[in-house]
């Protein structure tokens, strides 16, 4: 039979027997945010358009072409496409910047943009993301960069290579911009009619357009690098001395520019050649202006986002290692209505301790109880029948190994089964 509805195009379901691939990347990126001090933060999943639009830049392919937005009643409201401007909203409506400096806030949030699907790139997608706020000091650059290193190291990545570039500050950005339009004036004709509006607005976004005719042009384009002021260069050095005294290898890519307007100074990105064209797993940078333009005082700030389904993808290509998915502690097959008595008894008793209990509720054969408990990865099993109610003991079957330990039903069941339970888990994981 045909389904009827379909889940909508770019989007995926996270199904049980994927999630614990979600829970590795979700466990582990907040242990390690947390390690570095970083506490988190929840916002909603729309904003009022207007932050974008002053945030991200109107120039943009993401406010150009991909933003989600609806219009309820008079007010335009968008899907968040990132994390950053939102979090900054929250952080001057709730007074954070009143707070001691600096503020170091993380989260994981699903975004939403509109582009053509493919791998690693899809219409609903999750990010995890930091953000440091009030500090210029290039050593929080590349404590950010570090943050971002070490969360990569404990997935057991490899080939991720990290890029760096610095675009300046809007003084030396200024020359840099009349340098791109004299530039690409030449070949104006040549241009996308997305580009040929960014020229006179912003050209340098004209850099990030995914066009091969304006890739092909936009080669040969002058280097940001080469028109930085005293400040910024001074900043760009400092930053890579930092990342030197740490071991972190990098590169300077001066082509990098990032898609959001936003950004200042320091941008960088991990990039990993194994799942395609979509290779950027982390980027971010440094967005000094970004709380000024949005109405509050002057602050600097710097953050970066890793997509979820990106880094799962990354890992699957890898074979890297995923939280092994929770198994079932204990199932236990009752036989006749005084077994099923009993068996309520001892799995509320044993689910308030903590353990994962279940037992018939369908109303199976017992051979066919021991093969639903074999597919579920049942740990252990129980028969309980009337012979195991009168005599108040029964055998409890190691699932792996075969052996069965005869127990008693007694008020010392439970501490018993916790120390079984943990006697082989210990002895796998040594065997292991």
């Amino acid at each position: 039979m045909a389904l009827l509805i379909q889940r909508p195009n770019g989007t995926e379901d996270v199904i049980p027997q994927n999630i614990h691939k979600w829970h590795t990347i979700e466990k582990v990126t907040r242990e390690v945010a947390e390690k570095f001090g970083f506490k988190e933060i929840r916002i909603p999943t729309f904003e009022n358009t207007n932050l974008f639009l002053r945030s991200v830049g109107e120039t943009t392919d993401v406010v150009q072409k991909e933003m989600y937005t609806v219009m309820a009643k008079e007010t335009k409201f968008t899907l968040r496409p990132e994390g950053t401007a939102g979090t900054i909203r929250a952080t001057l409506q709730n007074g954070l910047l009143n707070e001691p400096m600096p503020q170091r806030l993380y989260y994981i949030l699903p975004c939403f943009r509109h582009e053509r699907p493919q791998a690693g790139r899809l219409r609903e997608f999750h990010q995890f993301g930091v953000e440091m706020i009030g500090t210029q000091s290039p050593v929080a650059d590349a404590e950010v960069i570090s943050l971002a290193k070490n969360l990569l190291d404990r997935l057991e990545l490899r080939n991720i290579a990290l890029y760096i570039n610095s675009i300046g500050c809007p003084a030396c950005r200024a020359e840099y911009h009349k340098a791109l339009k004299a530039f690409f004036e030449k070949d104006k004709d040549n241009l996308c009619d997305t580009c040929l509006s960014r020229l006179e607005k912003n050209p340098m976004r004209i850099l990030d357009c995914k066009s091969p005719v304006c890739s092909d042009i936009a080669a040969n384009a002058p280097l940001i690098i080469d028109y930085l002021c005293q400040e910024c260069s001074d900043h760009f050095e400092k930053l890579k001395s930092y990342l030197d005294a740490m071991n972190i290898e990098y590169t300077v890519n001066p082509k990098i520019v990032r898609g959001l307007d936003y950004y200042t100074k320091t941008v960088f990105e991990f990039v990993t050649t194994d799942i395609g064209a979509q290779g950027t797993v982390c980027g971010g940078g440094r967005y000094d202006g970004l709380i000024e333009q949005l109405g509050g005082p002057k602050t600097p700030a710097l953050g970066f986002a890793m997509g979820i389904e990106r880094l799962i993808l990354t890992m699957e290509k890898q074979g890297c290692a995923f939280i092994e998915p929770k198994k079932c502690d204990l199932y236990i097959a009752p036989m006749g209505e005084n077994a099923l008595l009993k068996t309520l008894t001892i799995t509320h008793n044993l689910r308030e301790e903590g353990f994962w209990t279940e037992y018939d509720v369908v109303g199976r054969s017992l051979k066919a109880q021991m093969k639903y408990a074999d597919k579920i990865g049942a740990l252990f099993t129980m028969v309980l029948g009337d012979n195991e109610i009168n005599d108040n003991k029964a055998k409890l079957r190691n699932m792996s190994t075969g052996e069965e330990i005869e127990v008693t039903l007694d008020e010392n069941f439970y501490f018993n089964f916790s120390n079984i339970a943990i006697a082989a888990m210990f002895k796998e994981s040594l065997e292991f």
